[in-house]
Protein backbone atom coordinates (compact mmCIF):
# COMPACT_ATOMS: atom_id res chain seq x y z
CA UNK A 1 0.00 0.00 0.00
CA UNK A 2 2.77 2.35 0.96
CA UNK A 3 4.77 1.39 -2.54
CA UNK A 4 1.57 1.97 -4.24
CA UNK A 5 1.53 5.56 -2.35
CA UNK A 6 4.76 6.73 -3.41
CA UNK A 7 4.26 5.43 -6.90
CA UNK A 8 0.82 7.75 -6.98
CA UNK A 9 2.97 10.66 -5.44
CA UNK A 10 5.56 11.19 -7.58
CA UNK A 11 2.34 11.77 -10.96
CA UNK A 12 2.48 15.27 -11.25
CA UNK A 13 -0.87 15.32 -12.27
CA UNK A 14 -2.14 13.80 -8.81
CA UNK A 15 -1.45 17.18 -7.12
CA UNK A 16 -3.66 19.24 -9.22
CA UNK A 17 -6.19 16.76 -9.29
CA UNK A 18 -6.14 16.45 -5.24
CA UNK A 19 -6.88 19.98 -5.68
CA UNK A 20 -9.57 19.96 -7.85
CA UNK A 21 -11.13 17.38 -5.70
CA UNK A 22 -10.53 19.22 -2.50
CA UNK A 23 -12.70 22.35 -4.24
CA UNK A 24 -15.22 19.93 -5.70
CA UNK A 25 -15.86 18.86 -0.94
CA UNK A 26 -15.95 22.68 -0.39
CA UNK A 27 -18.42 23.39 -3.27
CA UNK A 28 -20.39 20.12 -1.66
CA UNK A 29 -20.58 21.17 1.59
CA UNK A 30 -21.63 24.43 0.98
CA UNK A 31 -23.80 23.68 -1.29
CA UNK A 32 -25.12 20.40 -1.23
CA UNK A 33 -27.10 21.00 -5.14
CA UNK A 34 -22.98 21.11 -6.36
CA UNK A 35 -22.85 17.61 -7.94
CA UNK A 36 -26.69 17.52 -8.33
CA UNK A 37 -27.44 17.46 -12.71
CA UNK A 38 -30.88 17.45 -13.23
CA UNK A 39 -32.68 16.92 -17.42
CA UNK A 40 -35.16 18.62 -18.30
CA UNK A 41 -36.36 18.67 -22.10
CA UNK A 42 -33.64 16.15 -22.83
CA UNK A 43 -30.86 18.49 -21.89
CA UNK A 44 -28.32 18.21 -18.62
CA UNK A 45 -28.61 21.30 -16.22
CA UNK A 46 -26.68 21.79 -12.88
CA UNK A 47 -23.27 23.80 -11.60
CA UNK A 48 -20.88 20.73 -13.06
CA UNK A 49 -22.72 21.29 -16.20
CA UNK A 50 -21.76 25.34 -16.18
CA UNK A 51 -18.64 24.26 -15.52
CA UNK A 52 -17.98 22.25 -18.29
CA UNK A 53 -19.60 24.51 -20.61
CA UNK A 54 -18.43 27.75 -19.43
CA UNK A 55 -14.18 26.08 -19.44
CA UNK A 56 -14.67 25.53 -22.88
CA UNK A 57 -12.74 28.56 -24.60
CA UNK A 58 -10.15 28.39 -21.89
CA UNK A 59 -9.97 24.58 -22.79
CA UNK A 60 -9.05 25.21 -26.36
CA UNK A 61 -6.66 28.18 -25.82
CA UNK A 62 -4.91 26.14 -22.84
CA UNK A 63 -4.45 22.78 -24.86
CA UNK A 64 -2.17 25.45 -27.44
CA UNK A 65 -0.61 27.16 -25.16
CA UNK A 66 0.95 23.61 -23.07
CA UNK A 67 2.52 22.54 -26.19
CA UNK A 68 3.76 25.76 -27.05
CA UNK A 69 5.26 26.23 -23.36
CA UNK A 70 6.44 22.49 -23.75
CA UNK A 71 9.32 23.64 -26.85
CA UNK A 72 9.99 26.94 -24.34
CA UNK A 73 8.07 28.93 -26.04
CA UNK A 74 4.67 31.27 -25.08
CA UNK A 75 1.43 33.11 -26.78
CA UNK A 76 0.78 36.33 -25.18
CA UNK A 77 -1.40 36.72 -28.14
CA UNK A 78 -4.05 34.24 -28.08
CA UNK A 79 -6.65 36.50 -26.37
CA UNK A 80 -6.36 39.31 -29.46
CA UNK A 81 -6.58 36.23 -31.94
CA UNK A 82 -10.24 34.94 -30.54
CA UNK A 83 -11.14 38.63 -31.24
CA UNK A 84 -10.14 38.57 -34.45
CA UNK A 85 -11.40 35.26 -35.11
CA UNK A 86 -15.36 36.42 -33.65
CA UNK A 87 -14.74 39.99 -35.40
CA UNK A 88 -14.41 38.37 -38.84
CA UNK A 89 -16.68 35.50 -38.35
CA UNK A 90 -20.17 38.15 -36.85
CA UNK A 91 -19.33 40.83 -39.63
CA UNK A 92 -19.69 38.24 -42.49
CA UNK A 93 -22.62 37.13 -40.96
CA UNK A 94 -23.92 40.34 -39.99
CA UNK A 95 -23.33 42.12 -43.42
CA UNK A 96 -24.73 38.85 -45.67
CA UNK A 97 -28.27 38.95 -46.63
CA UNK A 98 -29.03 35.19 -45.20
CA UNK A 99 -27.59 35.25 -42.06
CA UNK A 100 -29.60 32.41 -40.54
CA UNK A 101 -28.17 30.48 -43.89
CA UNK A 102 -26.16 27.43 -42.17
CA UNK A 103 -23.29 27.68 -45.37
CA UNK A 104 -23.11 31.57 -44.80
CA UNK A 105 -22.46 30.80 -40.60
CA UNK A 106 -19.96 28.07 -41.91
CA UNK A 107 -18.20 30.15 -43.97
CA UNK A 108 -17.52 32.81 -41.63
CA UNK A 109 -16.64 30.23 -38.78
CA UNK A 110 -13.73 28.74 -41.41
CA UNK A 111 -12.44 32.19 -42.39
CA UNK A 112 -12.70 33.42 -39.02
CA UNK A 113 -10.36 30.63 -37.68
CA UNK A 114 -8.45 30.45 -41.09
CA UNK A 115 -6.98 33.72 -40.40
CA UNK A 116 -6.28 33.00 -36.59
CA UNK A 117 -4.29 30.42 -37.92
CA UNK A 118 -2.08 32.47 -40.23
CA UNK A 119 -1.99 34.80 -37.15
CA UNK A 120 -0.39 31.57 -35.25
CA UNK A 121 1.99 31.11 -38.71
CA UNK A 122 3.31 34.83 -38.00
CA UNK A 123 4.18 34.52 -34.77
CA UNK A 124 5.77 31.09 -35.71
CA UNK A 125 7.64 32.62 -37.87
CA UNK A 126 8.82 35.59 -35.86
CA UNK A 127 10.09 32.85 -33.59
CA UNK A 128 11.83 30.66 -35.93
CA UNK A 129 12.93 32.01 -38.79
CA UNK A 130 12.90 35.95 -37.38
CA UNK A 131 14.91 34.87 -34.07
CA UNK A 132 12.82 37.26 -32.02
CA UNK A 133 12.18 35.47 -28.29
CA UNK A 134 8.51 34.15 -27.56
CA UNK A 135 7.60 36.97 -25.69
CA UNK A 136 8.27 39.65 -27.72
CA UNK A 137 7.17 38.12 -30.97
CA UNK A 138 3.88 37.33 -29.25
CA UNK A 139 3.43 40.56 -27.55
CA UNK A 140 3.45 42.23 -30.99
CA UNK A 141 -0.20 40.84 -31.67
CA UNK A 142 -1.08 41.43 -28.65
CA UNK A 143 -1.40 44.70 -28.68
CA UNK A 144 -1.92 45.04 -32.41
CA UNK A 145 -4.29 42.55 -32.04
CA UNK A 146 -7.27 43.94 -30.42
CA UNK A 147 -6.92 47.12 -32.90
CA UNK A 148 -7.17 45.07 -35.81
CA UNK A 149 -10.54 43.44 -34.89
CA UNK A 150 -11.73 47.19 -34.08
CA UNK A 151 -11.20 47.94 -37.27
CA UNK A 152 -12.86 44.81 -39.12
CA UNK A 153 -16.00 45.93 -36.76
CA UNK A 154 -15.82 49.69 -37.67
CA UNK A 155 -14.72 50.20 -33.38
CA UNK A 156 -18.68 49.33 -32.44
CA UNK A 157 -19.83 45.80 -31.02
CA UNK A 158 -21.04 44.10 -34.23
CA UNK A 159 -24.41 42.24 -32.96
CA UNK A 160 -26.46 39.72 -35.20
CA UNK A 161 -29.65 37.43 -35.09
CA UNK A 162 -28.65 33.86 -36.60
CA UNK A 163 -29.70 30.88 -34.86
CA UNK A 164 -27.13 28.57 -36.93
CA UNK A 165 -24.80 30.74 -34.41
CA UNK A 166 -26.69 30.84 -31.78
CA UNK A 167 -26.61 26.61 -31.57
CA UNK A 168 -22.86 27.01 -30.80
CA UNK A 169 -23.27 28.21 -27.47
CA UNK A 170 -26.88 27.58 -26.54
CA UNK A 171 -27.67 24.24 -28.53
CA UNK A 172 -26.99 20.58 -26.89
CA UNK A 173 -26.19 17.06 -28.21
CA UNK A 174 -27.26 13.92 -26.45
CA UNK A 175 -28.09 16.25 -23.54
CA UNK A 176 -24.43 17.95 -23.16
CA UNK A 177 -23.81 21.59 -24.40
CA UNK A 178 -22.11 22.17 -27.81
CA UNK A 179 -19.16 24.22 -26.73
CA UNK A 180 -18.09 21.31 -24.14
CA UNK A 181 -18.10 18.55 -26.89
CA UNK A 182 -16.44 20.96 -29.22
CA UNK A 183 -13.69 21.01 -26.70
CA UNK A 184 -13.95 17.25 -26.29
CA UNK A 185 -13.13 16.85 -29.69
CA UNK A 186 -10.47 19.07 -29.53
CA UNK A 187 -8.94 17.20 -26.72
CA UNK A 188 -9.27 14.08 -28.53
CA UNK A 189 -7.37 14.85 -31.59
CA UNK A 190 -5.10 16.77 -29.61
CA UNK A 191 -3.95 13.83 -27.46
CA UNK A 192 -4.36 11.40 -30.59
CA UNK A 193 -1.57 14.15 -32.85
CA UNK A 194 0.66 14.27 -29.66
CA UNK A 195 0.61 10.87 -28.27
CA UNK A 196 -0.18 8.65 -30.92
CA UNK A 197 2.71 10.26 -33.44
CA UNK A 198 6.54 11.43 -33.24
CA UNK A 199 5.15 14.83 -32.44
CA UNK A 200 4.78 14.72 -28.42
CA UNK A 201 8.17 12.96 -28.18
CA UNK A 202 10.21 15.43 -30.41
CA UNK A 203 8.31 18.77 -28.90
CA UNK A 204 10.27 17.53 -25.58
CA UNK A 205 13.13 17.32 -26.89
CA UNK A 206 13.37 20.32 -28.62
CA UNK A 207 11.86 21.90 -24.66
CA UNK A 208 14.52 19.60 -23.04
CA UNK A 209 17.99 20.56 -25.27
CA UNK A 210 17.33 22.23 -28.82
CA UNK A 211 20.71 22.50 -29.36
CA UNK A 212 21.35 18.46 -28.85
CA UNK A 213 18.07 17.67 -30.80
CA UNK A 214 18.98 19.81 -33.85
CA UNK A 215 22.21 17.97 -34.24
CA UNK A 216 20.07 15.02 -33.62
CA UNK A 217 18.49 15.71 -37.01
CA UNK A 218 15.14 16.80 -35.37
CA UNK A 219 13.57 20.01 -37.93
CA UNK A 220 12.59 22.20 -34.79
CA UNK A 221 11.67 24.69 -36.93
CA UNK A 222 8.84 23.07 -38.50
CA UNK A 223 7.88 21.64 -35.16
CA UNK A 224 7.64 25.04 -33.32
CA UNK A 225 6.13 27.00 -36.56
CA UNK A 226 3.47 24.24 -36.47
CA UNK A 227 2.40 24.34 -32.97
CA UNK A 228 1.98 28.30 -33.05
CA UNK A 229 -0.29 27.79 -35.99
CA UNK A 230 -1.95 25.19 -33.96
CA UNK A 231 -2.20 27.13 -30.90
CA UNK A 232 -3.33 30.21 -33.33
CA UNK A 233 -6.35 28.08 -34.85
CA UNK A 234 -7.63 26.91 -31.33
CA UNK A 235 -7.33 30.45 -30.17
CA UNK A 236 -9.71 31.28 -33.11
CA UNK A 237 -12.08 28.50 -32.49
CA UNK A 238 -12.08 29.62 -28.62
CA UNK A 239 -13.03 33.03 -30.34
CA UNK A 240 -16.27 31.54 -32.60
CA UNK A 241 -17.62 30.11 -28.75
CA UNK A 242 -17.34 33.28 -26.91
CA UNK A 243 -18.84 35.48 -29.61
CA UNK A 244 -21.64 32.98 -30.01
CA UNK A 245 -22.14 32.92 -26.22
CA UNK A 246 -23.59 36.45 -26.50
CA UNK A 247 -23.71 37.14 -29.78
CA UNK A 248 -21.60 39.62 -30.53
CA UNK A 249 -18.21 40.47 -31.38
CA UNK A 250 -16.88 42.76 -28.51
CA UNK A 251 -13.49 43.37 -29.14
CA UNK A 252 -12.08 44.73 -26.36
CA UNK A 253 -13.68 41.84 -24.12
CA UNK A 254 -13.26 39.17 -25.79
CA UNK A 255 -10.22 36.79 -24.74
CA UNK A 256 -9.49 39.20 -22.30
CA UNK A 257 -7.08 38.18 -19.79
CA UNK A 258 -7.77 34.59 -21.19
CA UNK A 259 -3.81 34.02 -21.96
CA UNK A 260 -2.77 34.37 -18.22
CA UNK A 261 -5.74 32.02 -17.36
CA UNK A 262 -4.32 29.75 -20.06
CA UNK A 263 -0.63 30.25 -18.96
CA UNK A 264 -2.11 29.41 -15.05
CA UNK A 265 -3.96 26.26 -15.77
CA UNK A 266 -0.67 25.02 -17.86
CA UNK A 267 1.72 25.57 -15.00
CA UNK A 268 -1.13 24.24 -12.57
CA UNK A 269 -1.42 20.69 -14.76
CA UNK A 270 2.14 19.93 -13.37
CA UNK A 271 4.10 21.68 -17.22
CA UNK A 272 6.98 23.74 -16.65
CA UNK A 273 7.72 26.93 -18.17
CA UNK A 274 11.11 25.79 -18.98
CA UNK A 275 9.66 23.88 -21.62
CA UNK A 276 10.58 19.95 -22.20
CA UNK A 277 7.58 17.44 -20.81
CA UNK A 278 4.36 18.39 -20.73
CA UNK A 279 0.58 17.15 -19.59
CA UNK A 280 -2.08 17.90 -21.91
CA UNK A 281 -4.03 15.73 -19.06
CA UNK A 282 -2.78 17.96 -16.58
CA UNK A 283 -3.49 20.99 -18.38
CA UNK A 284 -7.10 20.06 -19.09
CA UNK A 285 -7.37 19.28 -14.58
CA UNK A 286 -6.16 22.97 -14.65
CA UNK A 287 -8.81 24.44 -16.80
CA UNK A 288 -11.54 22.80 -14.71
CA UNK A 289 -9.70 24.08 -11.28
CA UNK A 290 -9.63 27.84 -12.63
CA UNK A 291 -13.47 27.54 -13.63
CA UNK A 292 -14.45 25.49 -10.56
CA UNK A 293 -13.16 28.05 -8.25
CA UNK A 294 -14.66 31.15 -10.07
CA UNK A 295 -17.68 29.61 -9.93
CA UNK A 296 -16.88 28.59 -5.76
CA UNK A 297 -16.06 32.27 -5.37
CA UNK A 298 -18.97 33.36 -7.27
CA UNK A 299 -21.47 31.43 -5.46
CA UNK A 300 -20.28 32.79 -1.93
CA UNK A 301 -20.50 36.03 -3.51
CA UNK A 302 -17.15 37.63 -3.56
CA UNK A 303 -16.65 40.41 -5.87
CA UNK A 304 -15.08 39.59 -9.60
CA UNK A 305 -12.06 41.71 -8.72
CA UNK A 306 -11.09 39.48 -6.03
CA UNK A 307 -11.02 36.37 -7.98
CA UNK A 308 -7.33 36.64 -8.85
CA UNK A 309 -6.26 36.61 -4.96
CA UNK A 310 -8.31 33.15 -5.21
CA UNK A 311 -6.25 32.17 -8.36
CA UNK A 312 -3.06 33.05 -6.71
CA UNK A 313 -3.47 30.88 -3.47
CA UNK A 314 -4.51 27.56 -5.34
CA UNK A 315 -1.45 28.53 -7.83
CA UNK A 316 0.65 28.91 -4.29
CA UNK A 317 -0.99 25.78 -3.03
CA UNK A 318 -0.23 23.27 -6.10
CA UNK A 319 3.12 24.70 -7.16
CA UNK A 320 4.31 24.71 -3.39
CA UNK A 321 3.33 21.00 -3.22
CA UNK A 322 5.05 19.84 -6.48
CA UNK A 323 8.31 21.91 -5.58
CA UNK A 324 10.84 19.11 -4.84
CA UNK A 325 11.39 19.82 -1.38
CA UNK A 326 8.23 19.06 -0.27
CA UNK A 327 7.85 16.04 -2.50
CA UNK A 328 10.91 14.56 -1.01
CA UNK A 329 9.91 15.53 2.61
CA UNK A 330 6.44 13.28 1.91
CA UNK A 331 8.49 10.22 0.60
CA UNK A 332 10.71 10.66 3.77
CA UNK A 333 7.46 10.31 5.53
CA UNK A 334 6.03 7.23 3.85
CA UNK A 335 9.61 6.17 4.06
CA UNK A 336 9.98 5.82 8.01
CA UNK A 337 6.28 4.93 8.44
CA UNK A 338 7.04 1.52 6.42
CA UNK A 339 9.96 1.63 8.20
CA UNK A 340 8.54 1.75 11.67
CA UNK A 341 5.26 0.61 11.36
CA UNK A 342 2.90 1.40 14.60
CA UNK A 343 1.84 -2.07 15.25
CA UNK A 344 5.55 -3.64 15.52
CA UNK A 345 6.19 -5.11 18.24
CA UNK A 346 9.81 -4.04 20.60
CA UNK A 347 11.16 -7.27 20.09
CA UNK A 348 10.43 -7.01 15.98
CA UNK A 349 12.09 -3.36 16.38
CA UNK A 350 15.50 -4.42 17.91
CA UNK A 351 15.70 -6.97 15.58
CA UNK A 352 15.42 -4.66 12.93
CA UNK A 353 17.78 -2.44 14.53
CA UNK A 354 20.25 -5.42 15.05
Amino acid sequence: MIAWLKTLMKKRIMWPLGALLTLIIVNTISRPSFLKVTVLDGKFYGSLIDILRNSAPLMLVSLGMCLVIATRGIDLSVGAQMAISGAVALTIISKSATPDSLATVLGAILIGVLITLAFGIWNGFLVTVVGIQPIIATLVLWLAGRGIALLITGGFITTINSAPYKTIAQGNVLGFPVEFLIALVAIIVVVLIVRRTALGVLTEAIGINPAASRLAGVRSRGIIWSLYGLSGLLAGVAGILYSSNIMAADSNAAGANIELDAILAVVLGGTSLAGGKFSLGGTVVGVFIIQTLVSTVTFLGVPSSSVPVFKAAVVILVVVSQAPMVRGWLQRQFRSSKTVSPTATPVAMERTAA
